[in-house]
């Protein structure tokens, strides 16, 4: 396991647009309490918090609504020759409907698409606050995480700062700087080419997004507040011009 397991769940859970969701379904008493798991898009805020949007209709919604404990499992093994030797976490918590604008905005930037029901009646955004994580590394690597082990202490300070930042440094990227951010998935991370947008950043990294294909760019080194994010966004064009000749 990495000597920094915290880390390691901050970029699993970054690094992901969907999770396997587990509700406890309601119902009469023999049959309350069934774990019941479904497949759920998610974005994660600064802090970590999952979010989510889901139908009133669905079976996870009632769940919530009568047990607002929930579990979200992040899958890191996808293309693993054996995919139990690749990490995956589960991050427990518990989960409130919310209407902050933020929150939403952060989520239709992570699933543009969502944009088509996001608006309906019956259709919520949620927010997990997340209590504890059970990190599985590999064989033999695990470990139980709480929540204040998974976001470092000098980190948090700056947490709002980004959080109010972020829209505008994304919005530049994507209107004026489109070339830098094709040449960060494609040279740095070896996604294929094609119309990619930056779709959040944060102290560690930022998030990308084409079409079905989400990939994570983590900076060298963690910025303190997002006034250092142009030098570290200029730095990875730099690296990524080198590493194309």
């Amino acid at each position: 396991m990495t000597d920094d397991p915290p880390r390691l769940v901050r970029e699993l859970v970054r690094g992901r647009d969907r999770a396997a969701l587990a509700t406890a379904l309601p119902g009469p008493a023999s049959e309350a309490g069934w774990p019941y798991a479904s497949l759920v898009l998610v974005a994660v805020d600064h802090d970590l918090a999952p979010i989510l949007l889901l139908s009133d209709l669905a079976d996870h919604s009632k769940a919530m609504a009568a047990d607002d404990r929930v579990s979200l499992l992040f899958d890191g093994t996808v293309g693993l020759d054996q995919p139990l030797t690749g990490p995956r976490v589960s991050l427990l918590g518990l989960a409130h409907r919310t209407d902050d604008a933020r929150l939403k905005r952060r989520f239709l930037a992570r699933h543009p698409d969502a944009e088509l029901y996001a608006g309906f009646a019956d259709f919520n955004f949620y927010r997990v606050a997340v209590e504890r994580a059970h990190l599985v590394g590999g064989f033999g690597k695990i470990r139980w995480l709480s929540a204040s082990e998974l976001m470092p202490a000098a980190a948090k300070p700056s947490l709002s700062a980004f959080a109010v930042a972020e829209d505008e440094i994304v919005g530049h990227m994507n209107a004026d700087h489109a070339d830098a951010v094709q040449l960060y998935a494609t040279r740095l991370l070896g996604q294929p080419a094609g119309d990619w947008k930056m779709t959040g950043i944060d102290a560690e990294g930022l998030d990308l997004r084409c079409g079905g294909m989400v990939a994570r760019l983590a900076f060298e080194a963690a910025i303190a507040a997002p006034g250092d994010a142009r030098a570290a966004l200029i730095a990875l064009v730099t690296k990524a011009r080198a590493h194309g000749h």
